[in-house]
């Protein structure tokens, strides 16, 4: 049984040096290029609103043409309002989850 518990042990203290050393790397590789992550968070910020608004703002003024020119019963404004909304947040999501995907590759290669 205690030998059991000192593999166990052996175990979690691998993984967890493992870690460390990885978040240490991560961390040297950051400081030697300090001003990049201060820009690309902006230059990402700013895409990311860009990539929202740009359908928000193109469906609303579709949907205000659209209403002054065949108007009806409802509001095509906000309804190609909230759709451009939509397709923006879609957007972003999309944009993000394959700029982190490639992250996690390079994160991954650099480990090795």
């Amino acid at each position: 049984m205690a030998k059991e518990s000192e593999i166990n042990s052996a175990k979690v203290e691998s993984r967890f040096s493992q870690e460390i050393g990885a978040k240490v790397a991560r961390k040297l590789r950051a400081q030697r290029n300090p001003t990049q992550g201060v820009w690309l968070g902006l230059g990402m910020m700013g895409l990311i609103g860009w990539s929202v608004v740009v359908p928000t703002l193109l469906g609303a003024a579709l949907g205000f043409w659209l209403d002054k020119h065949h108007s009806g019963q409802h509001s095509w404004t906000l309804a190609l309002l909230v759709a451009g909304l939509a397709i923006g947040c879609f957007n972003a999501w999309h944009w993000v989850a394959k700029e982190d995907k490639e992250m996690g590759q390079e994160q991954e290669n650099n480990d090795e």
